[in-house]
């Protein structure tokens, strides 16, 4: 039955699109399975760029996406996650763990695509448990992705008889730069090299390319696969535009190496072809894994180097650098205890200074929409999440080793005072979060509301400073000033409500207005009543002496 242009367009488009969604269900399947650990896992290995790796192959196994995997890892490093270093190695594991995709694909069971598309259906549809839903995800991706094919391949079938298709693909083999355009090009169009690399089996099943042709659009198809980090990266911080650079250096490096080399790589991956007696889906799957496996194994040796070059490409400092942990020496745990925890107290400092930053960028944030230094705002809460999670497992560590009774009442009040710290970064955000809803809504204060916020503010941000000023666990000092400060923030909130009621009742604010203010006064109020805690808390002293106007914000 010959097909019209229009229903090729169709069921080649429509194929396209029944793939891609099968793979999003397949990678969200697996990912909700497996309990949505993935920043756990590159956590736990990324020690070593080899580690990296290997986290990088799980975790682009699980979501079904290099490009998925790349921008998490991009978004981990502009939140200060993870260093550089650490990111090469997973997008290194990335460009293998995509692989498995086009692997899958090898398998060639398009006849049973439908029995499995069902079967996850049934599994969605009538089973409640999380865990047989997720799994039915699994199944359905997994058999709408060989349903997209098998229309794909029947969209594609007609193509061969155009005198137009078949003169491109002879140009294609006898230049092999057409051929790797081509792959960057479609890739960047459809924005996953899984799927291009789908299409290139579908092609190549079908005699449409040769060897020749089908390799050179593979190493295109890597390069394009860039595409999605690069996007990522656009509005992010320096670092995440080094990490972006890493995976396009990465590719294009080992695309012009195996260009060079393409004749060898041609006769390797007949070689292969002919003894494994493989069919035409697992030829281009062997290809794109061996091109992926050696350019890992080449990159490898040379981290280092990577990530000198993409500094000197990308120049500059970002501030997740500034607010690496400085003073977590692990050496000194084993080694002395009580000195390390006196470096524990010097970043729950640093920390302090970074959460301090953040709530000086909310306030600039209140004066002018930035998208810029509001994405910075929630990148620093993420920073701050991180740095909190150093100094906590820093000061356990120095715990378990034989340390004095004073040493571990320190480390006891080191650890409260960093998660009030974490509460005063999170209050700050959703300080910058109130104000970005005022722009979205235009919503509209009025100036005298403007002034007292801008009043609570001053006294907030100073009784935050000097509770920061005079934390020292070792020689504690007189907080008398601070509790000033906090009551007189109290009375001033309290002014500010008592005026507030006022100008409602004289119809002079909007219901929304009113509403977003109270909500901002709340939650400078708690960042004050936060400050006060800090002091509180390096004077040891308990919630039952408290008193009666003091509230402790959680």
């Amino acid at each position: 039955m010959s097909l019209s242009p229009m229903e090729v367009i169709f069921m080649f488009i429509g194929g396209l699109g029944i793939f891609l969604y099968g793979i999003k269900q397949m990678g969200d399947g697996l990912q909700a399975a497996a309990g949505d650990r993935l920043r756990d896992i590159l956590n736990r290995m990324t020690s070593s760029p080899l580690r990296g790796v290997v986290a990088g192959i799980i975790v682009t196994v699980l979501i079904q996406s290099s490009s998925g995997a790349t921008a998490i890892t991009i978004g981990l490093v502009s939140a200060g996650f993870l260093t550089l270093r650490q990111a090469i190695g997973v997008i290194l594991g990335a460009n293998i763990g995509t692989t498995v995709t086009a692997f899958i694909i090898g398998l060639d069971i398009g006849a049973y695509s439908l029995p499995i598309l069902a079967a996850g259906s049934f599994m969605l549809f009538f089973f409640k448990s999380n865990q047989v839903i997720n799994i039915g995800r699994v199944f359905f991706g997994f058999g709408a992705l060989f349903y997209g094919l098998e229309l794909m391949g029947d969209g594609v079938g007609p193509l061969a008889d155009l005198a137009y298709f078949q003169e491109l693909m002879l140009a294609m083999s006898d230049n092999s730069f057409l051929g790797l355009a081509v792959g960057v090009i479609l890739t960047v169009i459809v924005q996953s090299s899984s799927a291009t690399i789908a299409i290139l089996q579908n092609f190549y099943s079908n005699d449409m390319v040769d060897l020749q042709a089908a390799l050179p659009i593979l190493l295109g198809d890597n390069i394009g696969t860039t595409i999605t980090a690069i996007l990522a990266a656009l509005a992010g911080s320096i670092a995440a535009k080094r990490a972006a650079l890493v995976h396009v250096t990465f590719n294009v490096i080992g695309a012009t190496i195996f260009m060079i080399l393409m004749p060898l790589f041609v006769i390797y991956v007949g070689y292969l072809e002919d003894i494994l007696s493989l069919n035409k889906p697992m030829t281009i799957a062997f290809a794109h894994g061996s091109y992926n496996f050696m350019n890992t194994l080449i990159h490898l040796p040379f981290v280092g180097a990577l990530a000198w070059l993409v500094v000197k490409i990308v120049p500059g400092r970002d501030f997740s650098e500034d607010f690496q942990p400085k003073y977590l020496d692990p050496l000194l745990v084993k080694q002395s205890p009580s000195i390390a925890i006196q470096g524990a107290q010097s970043e729950v400092k640093n920390l302090g200074e970074l959460v301090l930053s953040t709530l000086q960028d909310a306030r600039k944030y209140s004066d002018k929409q930035d998208a810029k230094l509001y994405k910075q705002i929630h990148d620093k809460v993420n920073v701050a999440a991180t740095l909190q999670d150093a100094i906590r497992a820093y000061l356990l560590d120095a715990s378990k080793h034989e340390i004095s009774q004073e040493d571990t009442e320190r480390v006891s009040t080191l650890l409260e005072v960093s998660r009030i710290l974490l509460k005063v970064s999170s209050q700050a955000r959703s300080l910058a979060d109130q104000y970005h809803n005022k722009y979205e809504n235009n919503i509209t204060l009025s100036e005298e509301a403007k002034e007292g916020l801008e009043d609570l503010y001053r006294h907030v941000y100073e009784s935050f400073t000097m509770a920061l000023e005079t934390l020292d666990v070792y020689n504690p000092q007189a907080l008398d000033q601070v509790i000033r400060l906090s009551q007189k923030s109290h009375r001033i909130e309290n002014r500010l409500r008592k005026e507030h009621i006022k100008r409602l009742s004289r119809g002079e604010c909007s219901t929304d207005g009113g509403s977003l203010y109270v909500e901002l006064i709340s939650n400078l109020e708690r960042i004050g009543y936060n400050a006060r805690n800090i002091t509180e808390t390096n004077l040891e002293n308990s919630p039952d002496e408290f008193n009666d106007e003091f509230t402790v914000y959680d």
